[in-house]
């Protein structure tokens, strides 16, 4: 199968990570899919490969030239949509960076999109793989903290040197959708609840000239079943820190307490007394993704997963730039 990149300023790791475990599979062609974009990652990363990848500046005429079976999406945000929707009405699964949409109405035109395309899709919701992850959500799944009643989530990045794009809200989209729909996607995965109402506050005070790119933010969700949820995102992390970014979730229920804190697993209960879990293996989004093309199962991050925290993060920037109570 040939796969095509369009983009440069996603997450493309995911894409390389994969390749290592998946045979039959080529990228056959790279190009910008924003306005300007620099995609001089990518072209270094595709240097490691033991195969000539074709650099084009047009994206629709790699497409049109290489008829690839997979387009991997990783432009500007606000462009995300777009691209979607073209590259699924030239007949390409989508694997995507998120958010798939910064604008309603972009993802719902998207969401008709992809259910006329008999194509799959699936955004780039790649921390559910992490071996930290996978064990507090499987745990979870055996009732070892019984049902469900808080959930808190942190996403605390270094700020850096951000390209140009990301200090404009048409193109960047908001630090919620971009930054905080990770732990969006994660009260949503751990719980398998529908959100009910969000409010939400984010600022743009001390980003050190980066335009409209907000550096704090909280959200306040409330869930199905009474359950609430929390999630703070900054991109204040001390640039000494160990680690580019510090996501953690502390999640309450009935029997007990499970923590996700320096990628390690922690869990209170009649049994366990605040002791590090032993973690499963770790898995690679890219490689699922495949498989589910590949008629080998079922992708663990679903179309409809996609769409729906992508709306919810988009709601949650409403609320903060309106500064009131919104209803999902």
């Amino acid at each position: 199968m040939k796969i095509v990149i369009i983009g440069g300023s996603g997450h493309i790791n995911y894409v390389m990570e994969g390749l290592k475990e998946i045979t039959d599979y080529k990228i056959v062609g790279v190009a910008p899919g924003s306005y300007g974009e620099d995609i001089s990652k990518v072209l270094e990363t595709i240097k490691a490969l033991p195969y000539k990848v074709n650099v084009y500046d047009n994206y629709e005429k790699m497409i049109e030239e290489t008829k690839p079976d997979i387009a991997v999406v990783a432009c500007h945000f606000g462009d995300i949509a777009r691209l979607n929707m073209k590259v699924l009405k030239y007949g390409c699964h989508v694997f995507s960076e998120k958010p798939l949409a910064t604008t309603m109405e972009d993802l719902e035109n998207l969401k008709k999109v992809y259910y006329e395309s008999n194509k799959h899709l699936c955004a780039m919701f790649g921390i559910r793989y992490k071996s930290w992850f996978l064990t507090a959500w499987h745990k979870i799944q055996e009732g070892v903290i019984g049902n469900i009643r808080l959930i808190n989530t942190q996403k605390s990045y270094k700020l850096g040197n951000r390209p140009e794009f990301y200090k404009h809200r048409e193109s960047y989209g908001g630090t919620i959708p971009w930054v905080g729909i990770h732990a969006i996607d994660w009260i949503y995965w751990f719980t398998n609840k529908k959100f009910k109402k969000v409010y939400a506050t984010h600022s743009r005070k001390y980003n050190k000239d980066n335009g409209d790119l907000e550096v704090t933010a909280l959200c306040f969700f409330t869930l199905e079943n009474e359950i609430f949820a929390s999630l703070s995102i900054d991109y204040l992390r001390p640039s000494n820190a160990p680690t580019h970014d510090d996501d953690r979730v502390r999640i309450v229920g009935t029997d007990g307490i499970i923590e996700i804190i320096f990628n390690k697993v922690f869990l209170i209960n009649e049994k366990y007394k605040g002791e590090e879990l032993l973690l499963m293996p770790g898995k690679r989004i890219f490689v699922d993704f495949i498989n589910e093309i590949m008629g080998k199962g079922k992708c663990m991050v679903r179309p409809e997963d996609s769409f729906y925290v992508t709306e919810v993060a988009i709601k949650a920037r409403e609320s903060a730039d309106s500064d009131k109570i919104i209803l999902l």
